[in-house]
């Protein structure tokens, strides 16, 4: 089982856990259930993909805060 993050906004990689970690110590049970619905999805093989926002993402929402209103912020 592996854990891959990615971008919610660009798609990028942000990064994977390829040992296997108890979902509970990345604080999921921490997430709503809507929160949980959104940004994390289950594989039937075992992995588990989570939605994130990278860093050039993050900054681009900073320096222009209408960029929330669209799904893609890096065109």
């Amino acid at each position: 089982m592996a854990i891959h993050y990615q971008c919610r906004h660009c798609h990028a990689k942000v990064g994977t856990i390829e040992h296997s970690i108890h979902a509970n110590v990345l604080g999921f049970d921490m997430l709503t259930s809507t929160e949980r619905t959104e940004m994390v999805s289950y594989l039937e093989n075992g992995d588990i993909h989570v939605k994130v926002i990278c860093e050039d993402c993050h900054e681009a929402l900073i320096r222009n805060p209408d960029l929330h209103e669209v799904d893609i912020v890096v065109q």
